[in-house]
């Protein structure tokens, strides 16, 4: 398909800067089959959208601080973390990328550095690091960043460049296993409160995990989308999380997906009959219009990127046209887009 077929236009003004606060005070938009009528609620609202019995599956996974500045030969270079390969190597997204050469050498602090190992298209870089394991990880604590989305603008004096608020912010209340780049923001509206009311309801729960990469951000540079190459992210499925959720569709329950991340790990696992199967490797699912989902019977997540992978993934999963228009439904009744904005609770379209 053509990616301009998933551009729109979007107000700055729109843009999510900051959280709301409490998490769960954000709007949700009710998206159903279809999307002829459309219902404005909030998140708070979730437990009486769903059905007793209904599983809800989220990503466990926690963001670290994996943004560093550095240095080399005097020059000034950013690097963002975004697969690990090693207890000591990681692939980055590096600024500049064309000027690095092999063997070049970032230096971020006094006894903390990197060698330039390797080089890939569109900026990727991967680095060894002088430390590794806990070492690197309290480095990262040290002196790295919370890795936040272009679109998210921090002044240098304000808290995000030291990630005082972002830190807390920019990570989901069930985050457990560190190694994401990115949150997988669908979660970040999720209080205990919510949750408590989720199970009191008769909502069931399960975890998954997908170490969320920063290409997540990358935009669509081609003109088709068969065209585009998505990077891989490493994920996991537990043999409980795949018996809780096929148990919970044979008696007749729903599949809810918490975000993107979460179904693209779901339909990842699942085969054509549905059956959800144990997971555990690299990911590179990209979903457009087209495909045929799985196993995911509704998709929690919020408002994305004009012409991104991610936009791509909510058309197919509830049709372009119908997401066209909710889009255009949050934009005139003012919900608040991307990470840090309102969500919106979809069902997928039904299979021709």
């Amino acid at each position: 398909m053509r990616v301009d077929d998933f551009d729109f236009e979007l107000p700055p003004e729109l843009i999510a800067q900051r959280p709301i606060r409490p998490r769960d005070a954000a709007r949700m938009l009710w998206v159903p089959a279809g999307a002829e009528e459309f219902a404005d609620r909030t998140i708070a609202d979730l437990p009486h959208a769903l059905k007793p019995g209904d599983i809800m599956v989220f990503n466990n996974t926690r963001v670290i601080p994996a943004r560093l500045a550095g240095h080399r030969r005097g020059a000034k270079v950013e690097v963002t973390l975004h697969l690990r390969v090693s207890e000591n190597t990681w692939r980055v997204f590096a600024r500049p990328a064309k000027k690095l050469k092999m063997g070049d050498r970032i230096d971020f602090a006094a006894g903390f550095w990197a060698e330039v190992a390797d080089k890939r298209d569109g900026g990727e870089v991967t680095l060894a690091f002088n430390l590794e394991g806990p070492g690197l990880r309290a480095a990262l604590d040290k002196h790295g960043v919370m890795p936040l989305p272009p679109y998210i603008k921090r002044a240098k004096e304000e808290d995000g460049l030291t990630g005082d608020h972002d830190r807390e912010d920019y990570q989901t209340l069930y985050a457990v296993r560190e190694g994401a780049v990115a949150a997988p923001t669908a979660g970040l509206h999720f209080t205990q409160a919510l949750m408590d009311k989720l199970e009191t309801r008769g909502i069931r729960r399960a975890m998954v995990t997908l170490h969320v990469g920063a290409g997540t951000f990358l935009p669509v540079k081609v003109d088709d989308t068969d065209d585009h190459a998505m990077h891989s992210e490493w994920g996991e499925i537990s043999e409980e999380t795949a018996r809780a959720v096929n148990d919970a569709r044979k008696s007749g329950g729903r599949v809810i997906a918490v975000g993107t991340t979460s179904l693209r790990l779901l339909e990842s696992a699942a085969d054509e009959t549905g059956h959800l199967h144990p997971f555990q490797g690299e990911t590179d699912i990209f979903i457009t219009p087209g495909y045929t989902f799985r196993i995911t019977d509704l998709l929690l997540t919020n408002f994305h990127l004009p012409r991104s992978t991610l936009f791509m993934l909510v058309a197919a999963f509830s049709g372009l046209g119908p997401m066209t228009r909710a889009y255009n439904h949050a934009k005139q009744s003012g919900y608040r887009f991307y990470s840090y904005g309102d969500c919106c609770l979809l069902q997928r379209a039904e299979t021709p």
